[in-house]
């Protein structure tokens, strides 16, 4: 069935969280609704000031182009346009146009009749993109804590950040973040790379079913979670990655102002490293 033959059986009508009927329809195979002509309204006005910026700074060098938030002196009160304003004002768009996007996809769930894994999926991202620029700085206690928008001043901004609490790496909400990250790309290649396997088993052979693909997982670690298991395996380690990083940036600061290599000498005080017995 042609692609887009196959998407008009599920053009149905509904499902709607505002506007009614009103924006729903289609756009070529997209569908627009409530949410998305905000999320399209926020994308081009903060893309529109990004740019803006770049033509008030000096330069348009795409490496260099950075909008910066306030200084730490303005606190939470709102900069002027050329001293931060411009920067919480494209935070504000970019915010508007991430949870207007995880709305419509949750419009687009209801249509369909599913569960809302995606957008919850989504807006674990979102969680994590908030903390760094509001929930933190608020907590903080000023807008300046937020990251620039601009290539090499954020990587600046990750690596003062990092060693200003001692050595990031040493972060333990970190370290699990890590760990999830690095497990979510392990589990993502080993069951791509078996299901092309499996699907492209080369000329003249025939193609492979799931039980060959449980069996040979099976055969090599003994277990295999199945076809619906790994990706719910998959949702559960990519969400564990966006929550922990988040939970790591937000101990930084809020909750713990000190060095993390010296965290880790609340060890010594344990009392079998005291050598007191148990």
């Amino acid at each position: 069935m042609a692609l887009l033959g196959f998407e008009r059986k599920y053009r149905v009508r509904g499902g709607t969280l505002i506007g009614g009927d009103l924006f729903d329809f289609w756009v070529g195979p997209f569908y627009v609704g409530f949410f998305g002509v905000t999320a399209a309204f926020f994308a081009a006005t903060g893309t529109l000031l990004i740019l803006y910026g770049a033509a008030i700074g000096d330069t348009w060098n795409p490496w260099l182009i950075s909008i910066n938030p306030p200084d730490v002196s303005y606190g939470l009160s709102l900069a002027p346009m050329a001293k931060g304003g411009l920067w919480q004002i494209i935070t504000f768009c970019a915010c508007g146009a991430f949870i207007s996007w995880a709305l419509r996809e949750v419009e687009i769930c209801r249509k369909l009749g599913m569960g809302y894994h995606v957008p919850v999926a989504f807006g674990m991202a979102i969680f994590a993109y908030i903390t760094l620029v509001v929930i933190r700085p608020i907590f903080m206690g000023a807008w300046g804590y937020g990251f620039p928008y601009g290539i090499m001043s954020h990587l600046d901004w990750v690596y003062q950040t990092g060693y200003t609490y001692g050595n990031f790496h040493y972060n333990p909400a970190h370290m699990i973040a890590i760990t999830f990250f690095f497990t979510t790309t392990l589990a993502l290649a080993l069951h791509g790379g078996l299901v092309l396997s499996a699907t492209n088993p080369g000329r003249g052979k025939i193609v492979k079913t799931p039980e060959h693909e449980n069996a040979y997982f099976r055969d090599f670690i003994g277990y295999s979670i199945g076809t619906i298991g790994i990706h719910r395996l998959g949702l559960f380690l990519a969400l564990n990655a966006g929550f922990w990083s988040a939970v790591c940036i937000f101990i930084s600061g809020p909750i713990y102002e000190g060095s993390w290599v010296d965290w880790w000498d609340f060890w010594k005080n344990v009392p079998i490293w005291r050598n007191e017995g148990i």
